[in-house]
């Protein structure tokens, strides 16, 4: 088996706001400003300009940074006002050249993240009382309109020039990436058949006509526009109620360490093994970390929160080897650590709901979680000696394709265990709104009683296969030959296959909005960047800009 290359450049997701190069964040009380100022030489790739406030990987990058302080270091802010510091021009959208010139892998996994970040906005105003609203001040197209729907508000200027649009289809040749489609018909309700006429109109509508197609919620006059948005910010944060302080928690840097094979953090280790094409990540709890006795205490630790900290280093890792790490094909997760500790921290973090803190980790820790579920990797969980993953952190087991529980026949005083926890009834949905032992166990309400019933119990091997949470238990003579066949038989397979079965496999039941942004509307866009109608040397994609159209087969499949 060939032995894949390590990335020769590898991407940091680890920005803060004396390194941001394409956005500023301003704070005034309960508003708070990002303003849009892309640096045209700032690419994060070479071989393209960022021109017209256009954006990349880099850009979103130091968005999800602004989206994540603005809920933890200012929790007093009620309203974002997302615009631009250029004339004319809001956003146009993900940049051209760098897609035409991106592997697939690339725009595909640029695309995923960029819609994390899109629904990561949407749950700030869900659940942090943190509304979003975009001032147009120009044309905002493509990714850039994509960018405004996921705010709760779009105001537009009225200058009798700018207008939103969604050129991808009739000018690229592909779909809108970032859930426009879906926006525009589940979020704010635009008839299908105005729908299809604004997304193949390549210069969009504007003024009146977005704002009767309810496109966009105000039409502002140029002369008045900066003074009418921060009215209506002021406006709209005074009727928001929100107990919160003024001052959050900082965020510092995170301590990486990248060796080779391994990726270390202080709580999430990382071990590649390149010729089976697998990772190993391993959660550790150290002894002496406890829980703390109130929230009060746990608030005055601040980043260092022991399940705070945890999430954020997940989230790194999940994101590192997503971008740096592609030929990586399987994940194996596992948990060493007491595991009623983490019982107790997930405790804590329920009895104070109401407490902005609490709250914030609880909605970070889900929306963590939620990048496992659509992460197109194998997801192997391993129960073993000393096991960790318990209560919400065996949400990470629920997401997984298959989970081994070791069962220890030589030392019955250690055998691997764990718990659940009210956690796992509802706390940390996954996309679909459903819990993952609802979607476990989807139109089998008697197994789902059962597990529920074991809450807080101490589940062995024999147990959680009897329940159904373990896909096998295999005794210490068995165990290391199964889970070696599973990960050598996972790195000889179709690697685009086991995507579309996982993907398959892991939303159950209901359809929602970002289900179908991650499967429906991803999968489509998945294929048609492939197709050569919009990647090939005569596609659209790779053609736009030169003023000859596209060639297309002609063939609807």
């Amino acid at each position: 088996m060939e032995t894949p290359s390590v990335t020769s450049k590898r991407v940091d997701f680890q920005v803060d706001p004396n390194s941001y190069r394409h956005l500023r964040l301003k704070i005034d009380g309960e508003v708070a400003t990002i303003e849009i100022d892309i640096d045209e030489d700032g690419g994060i790739k070479e071989g393209y300009e960022l021109k017209m406030n256009s954006y990349d990987l880099g850009v979103d990058i130091e968005l999800y940074d602004i989206t994540q302080r603005l809920r933890f270091s200012y929790p007093q802010v009620k309203v974002v006002v997302v615009t631009s510091a250029k004339e004319k021009i809001f956003c146009a959208g993900a940049n051209i050249k760098m897609l035409a010139q991106s592997s697939h892998q690339w725009k595909v996994n640029f695309c995923k993240f960029t819609n994390e970040t899109r629904l990561g906005i949407e749950d700030a105003t869900t659940n942090s009382s943190q509304v979003y609203i975009a001032a147009l001040n120009g044309v905002a197209a493509g990714g850039g309109y994509e960018l405004a729907l996921a705010c709760d508000k779009i105001l537009l200027v009225d200058d009798r020039s700018s207008a939103v649009s969604l050129p991808e289809i009739p000018l690229l040749g592909v779909l809108p990436g970032t859930g426009g489609l879906t926006r525009v018909v589940d979020k704010r309700f635009v008839r299908r058949d105005l729908a299809d006429y604004f997304a193949t109109k390549p210069e969009g509508v504007g003024g009146k006509k977005a704002l009767t197609m309810k496109l966009i919620d105000e039409l502002i006059p140029k002369a008045t526009f900066g003074d009418d948005v921060a009215k209506y910010a002021s406006q709209l944060a005074s009727s928001i109620e929100k107990i919160a302080p003024s001052k959050g928690v900082e965020f510092s840097p995170l301590k990486k360490v990248i060796d080779q094979d391994l990726i270390s953090y202080d709580y999430v280790k990382i071990v590649i093994n390149r010729a089976l094409r697998y990772a190993e990540i391993t959660i550790n709890l150290p002894d002496g970390i406890t829980a703390p006795t109130s929230i009060e205490v746990a608030k005055g630790q601040g980043e260092n929160f022991y399940l705070l900290a945890l999430v954020r280093q997940l989230d790194d890792a999940i994101l590192e080897l997503r971008t740096n790490e592609a030929e990586i094909g399987t994940w194996v997760i596992r948990g060493k650590g007491n595991k009623d500790e983490i019982i107790n921290f997930d405790n804590l973090i329920l009895d104070n709901r109401s407490d902005w803190f609490a709250n914030e980790v609880l909605h970070y820790l889900k929306r963590t979680i939620k990048r496992f579920d659509v992460t197109s990797r194998s997801l192997i969980t391993l129960i073993e000696k000393d096991n960790l993953l318990s209560g919400s952190l065996f949400e990470i087991a629920l997401s997984s394709d298959r989970i081994y529980h070791l069962i220890d026949t030589e030392d019955e005083t250690s055998t691997p265990s764990f718990a659940l926890s009210k956690m796992n009834l509802g706390p940390l949905p996954m996309g679909n709104g459903l819990t993952r032992l609802e979607s476990r166990f989807f139109g089998d309400v008697t197994s789902l009683e059962k597990v529920q019933e074991a809450i807080s119990k101490v589940i062995d091997g024999d147990l959680a296969l009897s329940l159904g949470l373990v896909t096998f238990a295999p005794d210490d003579i068995d165990y290391e030959d199964e889970v070696r066949l599973c990960l050598e038989e996972r790195a000889a397979f179709n690697p685009d296959a086991l995507t579309g079965m996982e993907a398959n496999n892991r939303f159950v039941g209901p359809e929602t909005m970002e289900t179908k942004i991650f499967a429906r509307l991803s999968a489509w866009q998945n294929w048609i960047f492939y197709r050569p109608n919009a990647s090939g040397e005569e596609g659209a994609l790779r053609r736009y800009g030169s003023g000859i159209r596209g060639n297309f087969n002609k063939e609807r499949i």
